[in-house]
């Protein structure tokens, strides 16, 4: 049985001026996570945030690689931690 899961992800600035990963908030749909991740993106503690998909078994813990849907603000260009 295959889910989409929805995040929305803030990324922080760090001490060096960098965007780190923030605390990842699940959504119930892809539109969900586009709006929270735009409010992420607009709070100033946040550098900014992205809305991503994955999709996978998690009875069997396969799952795909993360799409990102949108990014808002300044985010790492690679996102292979996701």
């Amino acid at each position: 049985m295959s889910l989409t899961y929805y995040v929305a992800l803030p990324f922080v600035r760090s001490e060096d001026g960098s965007a780190a990963a923030g605390q990842a908030l699940e959504c119930q749909s892809e539109q969900q996570a586009l709006s929270r991740a735009d409010a992420m993106a607009r709070d100033p503690a946040n550098a900014g945030a992205i809305a991503f998909k994955r999709s996978g078994d998690p009875t069997m813990g396969d799952f795909s690689d993360a799409i990102v849907i949108r990014a808002f603000g300044e985010v790492p260009r690679t996102l292979d931690e996701l």
